[in-house]
């Protein structure tokens, strides 16, 4: 695969009145069908920084992260009164007390509309491009109108706004509520029927307009009253329904391994619709997905002894007990193979740790090669495995040059009572609940073959748009206009289609109704940054859960951070705070 450097385009104005600071515009970017000299490299040059900024918007301290812990899926605790406090933004907006001042609201805002600006400056060349006959700026033109309306539906759902601009020394226009949703329909509308089918899933194509013109209309309620009852119209649900057939029945297909979705050759899997491509472009691939939530004292990769974990994000017990509750007596990671892949394969003789302890455990261990070694993926729970380190900071081998595996220490917040890291149920921000260990972990995306460490190198794509997530919106579709039938049909194919192990296939259900089709949705859907969208579609955001108690509707949407008001203050009324901050 060629790299290409990107061509520092014209400086770009300030966007959106100047509230967002200068940045350099120098990108790298994958896939050789942006590659090429003269016209080409003007339209690659175009388009390469704005797909790498999406890079910036999905990081776990910006969108990613800001979506997870607003939820009740994910909580962030001061990590042993050391690690993740970081000005309290996590623990504010997991508890919904955030401020304007709230650095993940902020930093969140800073990469959606600088990645906004970029597409406006691609979106101007481009034009002048195909103005001047340049056939090959066609379809790139049709792309980069996609991601605009894709970034605003980012900050339509994060704030309830979108910025209707199309040149660079435009002033933004700031639409809210039933205007946000005609301008975004418009421009989606714009490019569906000519946009390309056939790039891949690191470019946006047909379909992938087909699915946000579904998520447009799903949450178009919400968008519509973003404070009130949601009133979901027949004809929304009806064009949901429309684009959902559209993609169901194109090119894709569900697939049967569900942890496949998110392994280093997932880009070449039948399911991803849209994602960000990170094929080999070392310097500006991440793997946050990957490393956020897991141990820091877990070793993922023992060819690469630097990898490891964060001991960030846990799984709240509350979401974790939507599981339980689903399959009653039956341990979840038996009944729904999207639960859990155990493969750390123990030896049976191991399993039982009674009376086994960091002090005694020197023989307790078994070998594999080092480029065997794959973490369990999933939910992680109780006592993980994993290489261990001797006191030197190399790993301990077997006399055959394999790496032994051993429960893995808990080094972080042990203290002088050394123990194994144990993933308890309970997390929460009482000192105890904040240590290291607690909380259930998630593994869902496979620890890169290319990550020498914890942070980077990654050449797992990141998954935005994928089939799972349209038979979900297809069978809400349904449900919300009273076809349950044809909503449980729905989400019995997507579940038993998850059949790789067929002894934890999920079993088809023999009912449906919108609290099920919601629990489906997180069961589906976990760690991919939809929690939260779902629950304020779902009336479930003023829940409590955890360590959140606040019920006020007003923080459904983030708060407009005060850097942006400031900045746009020289003209009267540009940027209102959103109600309630």
């Amino acid at each position: 695969m060629k790299i290409l450097k990107y061509i520092k385009l014209t400086p770009v104005a300030l966007f959106f009145l100047g509230f967002l600071s200068c940045t350099d515009l120098n990108e790298e970017i994958l896939d050789e069908s942006l590659t090429g000299t003269g016209q080409a490299e003007i339209v690659s040059g175009s388009i390469a920084p704005v797909y790498g900024m999406l890079r910036q918007v999905w990081l776990h301290t910006a969108n990613f992260g800001l979506q997870e812990v607003a939820s009740d899926e994910g909580i962030l605790p001061y990590r042993g009164g050391t690690d993740w406090f970081d000005g309290g933004k996590f623990i504010a907006v997991h508890q919904h007390l955030m401020t304007p001042g709230n650095s993940l609201v902020g930093d969140t805002w800073t990469f959606i509309t600088l990645a906004l600006s970029r597409a406006v400056a691609a979106e101007e060349q481009l034009g002048l491009e195909v103005a001047n006959g340049n056939t090959s700026a066609q379809n790139p033109l049709y792309e980069m109108i996609a991601i605009k309306a894709y970034l605003n539906l980012l900050a339509l759902d994060n704030w309830g706004i979108v910025f209707r601009k199309d040149k660079s020394d435009q002033q933004s226009v700031i639409l809210r509520r039933q205007e946000a949703v005609d301008y975004l329909e418009s421009q989606l509308l714009s490019v569906v029927n000519t946009i390309s089918s056939t790039n891949g899933p690191g470019r946006v194509t047909k379909h992938a307009v087909e699915a946000l013109l579904a998520r447009l209309y799903l949450n178009a309620a919400v968008y519509r009253d973003p404070y009130g009852t949601p009133n979901f119209r027949a004809e929304d649900m009806d064009k949901v329904i429309q684009y959902t057939n559209s993609i169901i029945n194109g090119p894709f297909a569900l697939s049967p391994e569900y942890f496949d979705l998110f392994n280093d050759n997932n880009n070449t899997n039948r399911e991803i619709i849209f994602s960000l491509d990170q094929r080999g472009v070392l310097q500006t691939e991440h793997s946050r997905w990957q490393y956020w939530s897991v141990s820091g004292d877990q070793i993922p990769r023992p060819e690469f002894p630097n990898t490891r974990g964060t001991d960030a994000v846990a799984a709240t017990p509350d979401f974790i007990q939507t599981w339980y509750a689903a399959y009653g007596n039956v341990d979840p990671a038996k009944a729904d193979a999207r639960f859990f892949q155990e493969n750390t394969l123990i030896p049976a003789e191991l399993r039982d740790l009674t009376g086994i302890n960091p002090n005694n455990d020197s023989n307790h261990y078994f070998c594999v090669d080092a480029k065997s070694f794959e973490m369990d993926r999933g939910i992680l729970r109780n006592v993980i495995w994993g290489p261990r380190k001797d006191g030197s900071g190399n790993i301990i081998r077997c006399e055959d040059g394999r790496v032994r595996i051993y429960p893995v220490i808990n080094r972080r917040s042990s203290g002088a009572n050394i123990r194994y890291v144990d993933h308890t149920l309970q997390v929460d921000f009482t000192n105890q609940g904040s240590l290291h260990n607690t909380g259930h972990r998630f593994a869902k995306y496979q620890f890169s073959r290319t990550a020498p460490d914890c942070c980077s190198r990654s050449s797992v794509d990141i998954v935005l748009i994928r089939l799972g997530e349209i038979y979900l919106m297809r069978a809400e579709a349904k449900m919300r206009k009273g076809d349950s039938a044809g909503a449980l049909a729905d989400i019995n194919v997507l579940r038993t289609s998850r059949n790789a192990r067929p002894s934890q296939t999920p079993a088809p259900l023999t009912s449906l109704d919108l609290n099920t089709l919601y629990r489906e949705s997180g069961f589906e859907l976990y760690w991919e940054g939809h929690r939260r969208t779902y629950q304020i579609r779902f009336g479930k955001y003023e829940d409590s859960w955890t360590e959140k108690t606040d019920r006020d509707v007003n923080k459904r949407l983030f708060p407009i951070p005060q850097r942006a008001i400031d900045g746009a203050s020289n003209i009267e009324g540009f940027l209102v705070q959103n109600p309630g901050y």
